[in-house]
C-alpha cells in the first residue's frame, strides 16, 4: 500500500498541516498540528464529506487549534492537534483505511495522537492502532470517551448555573440539548436525573423519539432551537450554532454544552456578552474526552480522571469570577488563560 504525507501551507501560529494519502485504501486525510509548546499534539479523527479541501481545512484548523486551548485548560501536558478524513462513515470507511490512516499517524514519530471524534469508533481506532503506536481510546483502554465528556459538561453546566441563577439546582430549569449522538444523549439523561425540564432536538428522528419516551422530554424541530423559550441550551451536535443571528434569536441566559466551535466567529461571544447570556467556552468545558485519552497517553488511573475532571468545573468557576471583575466575556478571559499558559511554557 503506497501511502504519501505531504506538507502543505499550514495557516499562520500553526506548526504542520499534512495531506495524507494512500489510493488502493481509499485514504485522502489532513493531520493538523497547531501547538506542541506544552506537549505532543493530541486530538481525536473525524471523518465527514466535506464539500471541498478548503472547507475540510478550515475545519480541521479550527479544531486543532481549539484543541490546543482544550488541552492547556485542563492541565493535562499536551498540545493541540486534529485530524479529518475526507468520506462518509456511513458507507466509505473500511479497516483498511483506518489502518492507513494508522500508518499516517505513525509516520509523524509521536509528535501527533489520535483518537475517535464524529464519524469514528472505538473499532476504528483499534484498526489504526494495528500500524501506529499513537492512536488512543480503543476499548479495553481508557475506552470511549463520551462519557466523561458528558460529565464533564454537566459539571460546568451545574457551576454556570450557579453563577447565572444563584443555585446550580437543577430542578424544573427549562434545558434544551441539541443533538442526541453519543455525548449529547448521556448529558441528556443526567439533566433528567437532576430534574431539569428538558426539552431535546436531532436531525435523527429515532433519537428524539428514544430521548423523549425514556426521559420524558419535550421535542423541537431541529431548525427551532432558537425559537424556543429555554433557560439554558445545551449545543451537542456539530460546529457553529452560535451566530450573530442566533446570538440575537436565543432566549437562554446560559450556554454550555459539548460542541466544538460553537461560534461561528469569536465576536459572537461579545455579543452574546452584551445580551447577558453567559457562553461557557466549549473547549473549557468539554474537556472530559480528552482528559480520558490523556489518561490513556500519560499511563494514569482512573483517579487521575477524576481529578482532572473536577479541576474543570473549578476552572469555569475562577473563569467567571474573573469574567465579573473585569466585566468581560468569560470566553476573552479563558482565552487569555490559555495564551499566558503557552507564553510561559515557550519563555521556560
Amino acid at each position: 500500500m503506497a501511502l504519501t504525507l505531504t506538507d502543505l501551507t499550514a495557516p499562520e501560529g500553526f506548526e504542520r498541516l499534512v495531506l495524507a494519502e494512500a489510493p488502493e485504501a481509499g485514504l485522502r486525510a489532513l493531520i493538523c498540528l497547531h501547538s506542541t509548546a506544552l506537549g505532543p499534539a493530541a486530538g481525536g479523527c473525524r471523518m465527514w464529506r466535506y464539500a471541498d479541501d478548503d472547507a475540510a481545512i478550515r475545519d480541521v484548523t479550527r479544531l486543532a487549534r481549539g484543541m490546543t486551548h482544550k488541552n492547556a485548560m485542563a492541565d493535562l501536558g499536551l498540545g493541540g492537534g486534529k485530524a479529518v478524513i475526507f468520506g462518509d462513515a456511513a458507507t466509505d470507511k473500511t479497516p483498511r483505511m483506518m489502518r492507513a490512516f494508522g500508518a499516517a499517524v505513525e509516520a509523524l514519530e509521536g509528535r501527533y495522537w489520535t483518537a475517535e471524534d464524529v464519524g469514528i469508533s472505538p473499532e476504528d481506532m483499534a484498526h489504526a492502532a494495528e500500524a501506529t503506536r499513537f492512536a488512543v481510546g480503543l476499548s479495553g483502554a481508557s475506552g470511549d470517551p463520551s462519557p466523561w465528556t458528558a460529565e464533564g459538561v454537566f459539571r460546568c453546566l451545574q457551576t454556570g448555573a450557579g453563577h447565572v441563577f444563584g443555585t446550580a439546582d437543577l430542578t424544573g430549569r427549562r434545558v434544551l440539548v441539541q443533538g442526541l449522538g453519543h455525548v449529547g444523549l448521556s448529558l441528556a439523561e443526567k439533566l433528567a436525573k437532576a430534574g431539569a425540564r428538558l426539552t431535546v432536538t436531532d436531525i435523527n428522528p429515532a433519537a428524539v423519539q428514544d430521548a423523549a419516551h425514556r426521559l420524558g422530554a419535550a421535542v423541537c424541530a431541529p431548525d427551532a432551537v432558537f425559537d424556543q423559550q429555554v433557560e439554558i441550551l445545551a449545543p451537542c451536535a456539530l460546529g457553529g450554532v452560535l451566530t450573530d443571528e442566533t446570538a440575537q434569536a436565543l432566549s437562554a441566559s446560559l450556554v454550555c454544552g459539548a460542541a466544538n466551535n460553537q461560534l461561528s466567529h469569536d465576536g459572537v461571544a461579545t455579543l452574546l456578552a452584551a445580551r447577558e447570556i453567559t457562553y461557557l467556552p466549549d473547549y473549557v468545558v468539554n474537556a472530559g474526552g480528552i482528559i480520558s485519552v490523556a489518561s490513556e497517553i500519560h499511563g494514569k488511573p482512573d483517579a487521575w480522571r477524576l481529578e482532572r475532571l473536577t479541576a474543570i468545573a473549578g476552572r469555569v468557576g475562577q473563569m467567571l469570577a474573573r469574567a465579573t471583575e473585569t466585566g468581560r466575556a468569560p470566553a476573552q478571559v479563558a482565552d487569555e488563560m490559555v495564551a499566558a499558559m503557552l507564553d510561559t511554557r515557550r519563555a521556560a
